[in-house]
């Protein structure tokens, strides 16, 4: 998707540029890739530790309660995510008969990217919150693997 997204947008500059014509459909395909991209990289990123993370708070304290904030942490995002799915999916009902300016797509199977990702993302979480519990041990890296990021 990345990679269609990033040709789509290529050849919509070069033809921009040239012939001062562009794709009427190039910016909005390449918008709706970037949000199904998005989302549903959320939680590929989320399970590698590759999110953005204060974590002051729990590397100044004991270990036992450096645990329970981490707990409350995961206990938050996983409830965020059920909401997030909720609410996400009523909203794709209710944009179901609204259609795309230039492809004439329902908005409905841009925004499912929003449920799905959000399933995803609590997927994800439930890995990191099952080898958390077992270990103690909470899924840090520096780097993102990129084999598992193509595989997406």
């Amino acid at each position: 998707m990345l990679l269609t997204m990033a040709c789509i947008v290529f050849a919509n500059v070069v033809l921009r540029y040239t012939t001062g014509e562009s794709i009427v459909w190039g910016e909005e395909i390449s918008r709706q890739l970037m949000i199904w991209v998005t989302f549903l990289g959320a939680g590929l990123v989320l399970r590698f530790g590759g999110h953005v993370a204060v974590d002051s708070l729990h590397a100044a304290v004991q270990p036992p309660l450096a645990r329970v904030i981490r707990s409350v942490i995961v206990v938050g995002i996983g409830i965020f995510c059920l909401v997030m799915t909720y609410f996400s999916s009523l909203y794709v009902w209710a944009t179901r008969f609204q259609t795309t300016a230039a492809t004439d797509i329902s908005i409905s199977w841009i925004y499912l990217a929003m449920p799905i990702g959000f399933v995803l993302l609590f997927v994800h979480l439930m890995f990191i919150a099952r080898r958390f519990i077992a270990t103690g041990q909470y899924a840090e890296s520096d780097e993102l693997d990129a084999d598992s990021a193509a595989s997406l």
